[in-house]
């Protein structure tokens, strides 16, 4: 029983007892008292001064009082206002502390066979180009919300929707025609998605230069600046190509789709080793050449039904206008379909494959009116999670130089950012003496979890919701709220484990009662108990980083716990062994709580 529920039930007898009267649960208000303050837990007393007719303070001191007596979990306790602060005997912390260290796996819901099951979409690439640090931000919230979800008891399926037709598909397509001479991953030396997204490049500083030599022309010809820049944009050679292009890729032309199926596959050879790096993974992926028919057909058919119209030039429309919105194209004239339709038909494909209560995209905060507009479109098309759908809206990321644009070739690509990361972490490591000692491939193992888990961290640190500037040399930071500080100290506390083992210490499975635990010891306990509803408020709110907050919190409790007390020098043995009992749980909820976020702990630094 959570000593919350407790004192509860105690506080409801109490006022019954004092005051004559039953009140609700609801009623008995508990808080964490403050760090000011003396005491574990603080009780509202407001709520009770109707009942009891007398002013805050006197009716805090009657409830305290009657606790004192009656609870033998209160060990004392003092009034500030109308705040009772109670402070809980050590034996109940030790209870508690107990119950933690039973328990493998404290603070995790297994999913029961009856378990709404959760379909969260991430990652959404393009075949064009490489991941980058906007994908870097997206995959590794969805993964963390996927674990986070999972751990509150539901049945998660992680998905993702590959964008791998349209016109800048076919751009990279052209000019690996035009100027690749063959090239491929294995003649480059180069992953195949670097290698298709340097023609991407390739095809833009092309389409760029054709235009300015048809402006100077036009202009020349006496055409406004405006004019020119409009005519050459349509005019373009490599542009009508391109266009021509997907005009071949959507009649089924057997050449086109042939290329196009061999520089796919290059480009998903080279996701699987990113996603691999990064320790993110899908259980089904979708992708958007499959989808986009099914979408048209799903929209002909709310046509049909007349939930759609069409306009005199054969485009099909949605009037979202009595939800207060504006009409959506929903069919180009010519029957192409738009992102809208492609997202309703990975959508039918989804629900004909799962058992789907609720769904969660995770897609950046510009998207926002898409989603809006998605969740109206697929609730009138009958889809029971719809209207509930959950679009996980999250902040651009940008570095420290500013913005990204991947047309222009100044993205920062996650590959090489990942790599940067973990060379990082191996000079800094270096310096500070964390590898001493160590062979080289255990050296090189913690410069890459040192190094992934500062780049995790420091983006799941941050609101999603926000906007944020990545510092690769600020999260590679063994001091302050960053990864490698969080893991350093739990790989001190595997060593302090270690030692006590070569000593022969044995850690109970059950530590005895009769210790008197100090303010620190206390504090440990309480944040450890409260791991389940940090998981749980993560969940509800979509909020890693909640947890991994929590966890630097933790972390940081234990470093002044360990500074201010002995813990192998300790002379009293019980004590000694309370001490290690509470290092190793710890560590345990720290490996938790980082590993939900996707992060790797060492276990020797």
């Amino acid at each position: 029983m959570k000593i919350e529920d407790k004192l509860t039930a105690s506080v409801i007898n109490g006022v019954k007892e004092l005051y004559g009267q039953e009140v609700p649960a609801k009623m008995v208000q508990l808080q964490k008292t403050k760090k000011e303050f003396e005491g574990h837990l603080t009780l509202v007393v407001f709520p009770f001064l109707k009942i009891s007719k007398k002013g805050p303070e006197q009716t805090a001191q009657e409830i305290g009082e009657y606790l004192k007596q009656h609870e033998p979990a209160i060990a004392s306790y003092n009034v500030i206002k109308g705040f009772l602060n109670l402070t809980i005997a050590s034996s109940v912390w030790i209870d508690m502390l107990n119950r933690i260290q039973a328990d493998s796996q404290w603070g995790i819901q297994k999913a029961a066979e009856d378990a709404p099951l959760v379909m969260i979409e991430y990652s959404s690439p393009n075949t064009n180009k490489p991941l980058h640090l906007g994908h870097v931000r997206n995959n590794l919230l969805g993964n963390a919300l996927a674990n986070i979800i999972a751990a509150n008891g539901n049945k998660v399926v992680k998905t993702n929707i590959v964008n791998d037709r349209g016109i800048h598909i076919c751009k990279s397509m052209l000019a690996w025609l035009k100027y690749g001479n063959g090239e491929t991953p294995e003649s480059s030396g180069k992953k195949g998605d670097h290698l298709i997204g340097d023609y991407y490049v390739a095809f833009d500083k092309h389409y760029k230069a054709e235009v300015k030599e048809l402006m100077a022309k036009y202009e020349a010809e006496g055409m406004s600046e405006e004019e020119a820049k409009t005519k050459a944009e349509a005019n373009s050679p490599l542009m009508l190509e391109a266009r021509e292009m997907l005009r071949k890729w959507e009649a089924n032309d057997p050449e086109v789709r042939a290329l196009w199926k061999k520089m796919n596959d290059w480009v998903y050879a080279g996701f699987d080793e990113t996603y691999k790096m990064m320790g993110v993974s899908f259980d089904k992926i979708y992708y958007e050449s499959q989808t986009y028919l099914e979408g048209k057909a799903k929209v002909l058919e709310g046509l049909e039904k007349g939930l759609f119209y069409r306009k005199e030039d054969g485009s099909v429309w949605a009037d979202l206008t009595p939800e207060g919105l504006d009409q959506k194209l929903l069919l180009r004239a010519d029957g192409t379909s738009v992102y809208m339709t492609q997202d309703i038909g990975t959508a039918k494909l989804r629900f004909q494959d799962y058992p789907i209560n609720k769904m969660i995209y995770v897609v950046g905060n510009e998207q926002n009116y898409h989603f809006q507009v998605l969740s109206i479109l697929l609730d009138k098309l009958g889809f029971e999670w719809g209207k509930d759908l959950v679009h996980f809206s999250y902040g651009m990321v940008e570095l420290p130089e500013g913005k990204m644009k991947s047309r222009e070739g100044t993205v920062v690509d996650a590959d090489d950012l990942m790599e940067a990361m973990i060379e990082t972490a191996k000079e800094t490591s270096n310096e500070l003496g964390k590898l001493d000692g160590l062979t080289k491939e255990e050296a090189d193992d913690i410069a890459r979890i040192v190094g992934l888990g500062a780049l995790k961290y420091f983006i799941l640190k941050v609101d999603a919701r926000k906007n944020m500037t990545f510092n690769p040399k600020e999260s590679i930071d063994f001091n302050g709220n960053t990864g490698p500080f969080i893991q350093y100290t739990y790989a001190r506390i595997q060593s302090i484990l270690r030692k006590a083992a070569e000593a022969g210490i044995q850690i109970p499975a059950v530590l005895p009662t009769g210790i008197e635990l100090n303010t620190k010891e206390e504090a440990l306990i309480q944040m450890l108990a409260d791991f389940p509803n940090v998981v749980k408020q993560a969940g509800t709110d979509y909020n890693p980083s909640i947890l991994a907050n929590y966890a630097y919190d933790l972390v940081k409790e234990y470093n002044q716990f360990y500074h201010d007390f002995s813990i192998l020098r300790e002379e009293n043995e019980a004590v000694k062994i309370f001490r290690l009992a509470l290092s190793q749980n710890v560590g345990k909820i720290v490996k938790l709580a980082m590993g939900l976020l996707g992060i790797e702990v060492p276990e020797r630094m």
